[in-house]
């Protein structure tokens, strides 16, 4: 499990005083990216192949507020990933400084060419690292079926 500390700032906290839901996703966002710069997925390697993250789906479960001032850590367990590294699951867990859990989300995300715009498969060096990456007790081989799992789809607004 890989982790990130935190201190919440003003800028974190929304009307009701306590952390806003945006300042959980930024948060976990941040985590995500440097538990992969850690990994050997970094900007320029990136670059490099052309390819981005992008976030499918992050499901919020909020168990206690956190407030102005706090110090809260931000876990990540790496739960599924494709065969061809196209897919990715993150578990993040956040812990107050009593390591009580006070949040859980669960996100799916992709690779994709930014060139193309369309999904893609990691190149073969960075598979090499992704298959390594510490993997959670719930970890699965991912398949294009799990992104509609929750059996959401578009539909169109008629004009």
């Amino acid at each position: 499990m890989y982790t990130k500390q935190f201190e919440i700032r003003w800028s974190d906290v929304d009307a009701n005083r306590h952390l806003a839901n945006s300042a959980y996703t930024n948060f976990m966002s941040h985590t995500r990216m440097a538990f992969l710069i850690e990994q050997g997925f970094s900007m320029r390697e990136l670059a490099k192949y052309n390819i981005g993250p992008v976030v499918f789906y992050e499901h919020m479960y909020y168990f206690k507020e956190a407030f102005l001032g706090q110090a809260i850590t931000v876990s990540l367990s790496v739960s599924g990933l494709s065969e061809d590294g196209t897919l990715f699951k993150f578990d993040h867990n956040f812990y107050n400084k009593k390591g009580e859990n006070i949040a859980h989300c669960e996100m799916m995300g992709a690779w994709i060419d930014l060139k193309a715009r369309k999904m893609t498969a990691l190149p073969e060096e960075l598979l090499v690292i992704a298959d390594a990456f510490p993997k959670s007790e719930a970890y699965k081989v991912l398949t294009k079926e799990d992104t509609r799992e929750k059996g959401k789809v578009p539909k169109n607004l008629v004009l």
